[in-house]
């Protein structure tokens, strides 16, 4: 969106958030040219069908911005119960992950979902196994897996001043940085730990839709708590191994993380539990584990990787190409021709009324 913005006013509409107001607020951000708007509602409406308090706000966004034929965007399939009322020039249905698999996800989120795809005129999906489960839903459906920004993650393979929570930890550390959620598989972290005492397990992210006592607790388990994008290459370039720790059930079936060329990018070597999109994308450098004893077993062999110049070059070379620059260039052509239908048709509208009062 960032890159959208250099060509198109970008508004940004967030999940809402309850409380701290007495009536329906929408609040607004400015992030470089793209605008992030966020709908606030009052606590008490949290529970309920708040879709006509979202309507009048959407409603007072395009009026006080005098937005008429808005390319819709769509993230989140929950967003056409309130944006029905939209008149767009077109519907992009830009799908990351399957969020109906996710744990609490909302009921109506499948039939959301479908009733997207029947409006979205390109739909694109963020990974190969999300595509292939999608491509029949629709007729002008792309695969976008996920893009970097290769120079950000790159500064981890400089040496950096290590953040002070981290700096105190010995080595050698096996990093993670995301989301601590359902996906977790906690059972092959405790067992991996546990059978490699020296190594030093990193966790950085927030701890979201599972308990905290949940996670799995030894001397060598540090959680670090949610970090700034800014940040992570520091951490990054403290680390001697990479994780992706996901468990294999539903919610983890279509993901694509984009955490794995990340640390790519960062030169980390990457242990990951069988996902099917990183064994498509990264195999050749990704080295892959199912159970704790196989998780520490890589572990202990992708430390030795952190230092060869053969492996940094492959991890380099499995990576190219992977821009956001170039992902956006890609999206812009294949939405542009409705854009350029709309231009056409306006200039046809302008064209008619000058004759028309040339006429009067």
């Amino acid at each position: 969106m960032k890159r959208c913005s250099a060509e198109h006013r970008v508004f940004y509409w967030e999940e809402v958030v309850f409380g701290g107001v007495e009536a329906p607020e929408l609040h607004s951000e400015e992030h470089g040219n793209v605008r992030v708007v966020t709908p606030v509602l009052p606590q008490a409406m949290a529970g309920t069908d708040f879709s006509e308090p979202l309507r009048q706000l959407l409603d007072q966004l395009l009026q006080s911005q005098n937005i008429e034929r808005p390319l819709a965007w769509f993230y989140a399939p929950m967003a056409v119960g309130f944006t029905d009322r939209l008149t767009p020039v077109a519907v992009v249905y830009d799908c990351m992950d399957e969020l109906s698999a996710f744990r609490g996800a909302p009921l109506q989120m499948a039939e959301r979902e479908q009733r997207l795809m029947s409006i979205a005129d390109v739909v694109f999906a963020g990974g190969r196994s999300l595509f292939e489960s999608k491509r029949r839903l629709h007729h002008n459906i792309h695969l976008f897996p996920s893009s970097i920004d290769y120079d950000h993650f790159a500064q981890a393979r400089r040496p950096q001043t290590q953040p002070a929570d981290q700096a105190g930890i010995p080595g050698p550390r096996a990093g993670f940085f995301g989301v601590i959620d359902e996906r977790f598989d906690f059972d092959l972290i405790a067992g991996a730990a546990a059978l490699l005492p020296d190594v030093q397990f990193v966790f950085l992210g927030p701890v979201v839709k599972v308990s905290p006592q949940d996670l799995p607790r030894a001397a060598n388990i540090h959680y670090l708590g949610q970090k700034s994008y800014a940040e992570l290459p520091a951490y990054l370039s403290g680390w001697d191994v990479a994780l992706i720790p996901f468990a294999l059930n539903e919610s983890t079936k279509f993901i694509s993380p984009t955490k794995t060329p990340e640390y790519l990018a960062a030169a980390r070597p990457v242990v990951s539990t069988p996902i099917a999109d990183v064994i498509a994308g990264y195999g050749s450098v990704v080295r892959i584990a199912a159970n704790p004893a196989q998780f520490a077993s890589a572990i202990t062999a992708a430390i030795a990787d952190a230092g060869d110049p053969a492996w940094i070059a492959r991890a380099g070379d499995a990576v190219s190409g992977q821009s956001w620059d170039a992902t956006w260039e890609a999206m812009r052509k294949l939405v542009a021709p409705f854009l350029l239908n709309v231009q056409e048709k306006m200039e046809l509208l302008r064209v008619e009324k000058r004759a028309n009062c040339t006429t009067i």
